[in-house]
């Protein structure tokens, strides 16, 4: 009984041995990263400036600073529908025609203070588009923020599970 196992464990060993390889060799940069979902440079370049308006730099790593924008379009990419990436990229559109309406300039001329406003603006509009942009983009930068090796290591305190252990302390009835 022993010797099949063993056999069958080695014959496994050596084919996984052989296929790994040849495998892995097929991977390549564009095949990974082979998606339906792309954006231009200066979209990309305006959902950098809008992550760095939701959470700005101050004594900390504002969210550009800290890759939050990378993050965003990572997940959208892989993990969101096709629904939400239409929306995704529609809210792009929306964010500068937004801008140049109430500013007279885009989203990334414009001033802190002005950006800040376009994006409550969006937030609060009828159009469920714009509204579904501004949530999703806030969920995600926040999220990529908290998750970045910067804030991770330095702005929370890691405590090993379960936590501290307190043997006298006094039972209350």
């Amino acid at each position: 009984m022993q010797r099949r196992s063993a056999i069958k464990n080695l014959a496994l060993t050596i084919g996984g041995t052989i296929v790994l390889p040849a495998w892995a060799n097929a991977w390549s940069k564009e095949s990974i990263q082979s998606g339906a979902f792309k954006i231009t440079y200066a979209q990309e370049t305006l959902l950098a400036e809008i992550v760095e308006t939701i959470i700005p730099k101050t004594d900390t790593p504002g969210a550009k600073e800290l890759g939050a924008d990378k993050f965003i379009l990572k997940m959208v990419a892989d993990c969101y529908d096709k629904k939400s990436q239409d929306i995704f990229a529609k809210g792009m559109v929306s964010v500068d025609e937004l801008s140049k309406k109430e500013n007279g300039k885009t989203f990334i001329e414009s001033d802190a203070k002005q950006k800040l406003e376009v994006l409550k603006k969006m937030s609060t509009s009828p159009n469920s588009d714009e509204k579904g942009f501004v949530q999703l983009v806030k969920g995600l930068t926040i999220d990529g923020y908290l998750v970045s090796e910067y804030v991770m290591t330095n702005l929370r305190i890691f405590e090993m599970v379960p936590g501290r252990y307190h043997g006298c302390v006094p039972i209350k009835k």
